[in-house]
């Protein structure tokens, strides 16, 4: 099937589109971008330079992709901003394409990235994540699979966010979340394992208890390299058990506790 393309829309003649994409009055599509196919793009979208979209995307009015890093050091170098597929972008989203620091922004698959919220350059954002309202992450985050952000979370550069969270309205963070938890409060800390999330992702009983043994270990010790030696001497390294040790021993900001 040929695309759906309001005359009232702006498609540079060397962008490359799929097939079966409807785009509505007023969205704007530069040269340098790529777009699978059976994506919507409801009117006044904006696809900046550099942009990988894939395919079954749903975009809505006021988002723009692959904008101009908000970033001094950028001096225009050819980078991108790359979209998987089966993403709901809300209105007003911006998401930044790369810098020479990495070169691309990556959002994966199956997101649901909601109204105003933003994405700068360089950010590795995985799959079936939910980011709420007007939430903003600084550059170079990165948020694993199965996370949910709720609306008005500032995150400081660098940081990682792990899998499976669930992170409370209004929080403001510079260190790492971990894997499996509840983070939340001012200032931002560790306030259990997520155990509504675990529950409806499938996690049985034991591996839920596992985990909470795990963070009780963790942060039974003033040092977390203690923690995890504990971790180690005290619990089966089942793969849920060794993704926390990774996560924990590859923070470069250290975590909230």
């Amino acid at each position: 099937m040929s695309n759906q393309i309001s005359p009232l829309a702006f498609v540079h003649p060397e962008a490359k589109l799929g097939e079966n994409n409807i785009i509505g009055p007023f969205c704007y599509i530069d040269k340098n971008t790529e777009i699978g196919d059976n994506n919507v793009f409801q009117n006044s979208v904006t696809i900046n330079y550099g942009a990988r979209i894939g395919n079954g995307n749903e975009i809505f009015p006021g988002a723009s992709i692959s904008t101009k890093p908000q970033d001094l050091k950028f001096r225009g170098e050819d980078t991108t901003c790359i979209i998987g597929d089966n993403n709901s972008i809300r209105e007003n989203v911006t998401i930044s394409r790369g810098t020479a620091s990495k070169g691309t922004t990556i959002v994966g698959s199956n997101n649901l990235l909601m109204e105003n919220m933003h994405v700068a350059h360089d950010c590795v954002l995985g799959s079936h994540l939910i980011i709420g309202n007007s939430t903003k992450f600084a550059g170079e985050v990165v948020v694993d699979d199965n996370a949910i952000v709720s609306a008005t979370v500032l995150c400081h550069q660098f940081c990682r966010i792990g899998g499976y969270v669930m992170i409370q309205g209004g929080c403001r963070f510079s260190q790492d979340i971990p894997p499996y938890i509840i983070a939340g409060k001012e200032p931002t800390k560790y306030c259990g394992v997520n155990l509504v999330g675990l529950r409806r992702h499938g996690f049985s009983r034991e591996l839920i208890d596992n985990i909470h043994e795990a963070y009780r270990l963790l942060y039974s010790k003033g040092i977390l390299k203690e923690g995890i030696e504990e971790i180690k001497k005290n619990l089966e390294i089942t793969p849920e058990i060794q993704y926390i040790i990774d996560f924990v021993e590859s923070s470069k900001r250290g975590i909230i506790r």
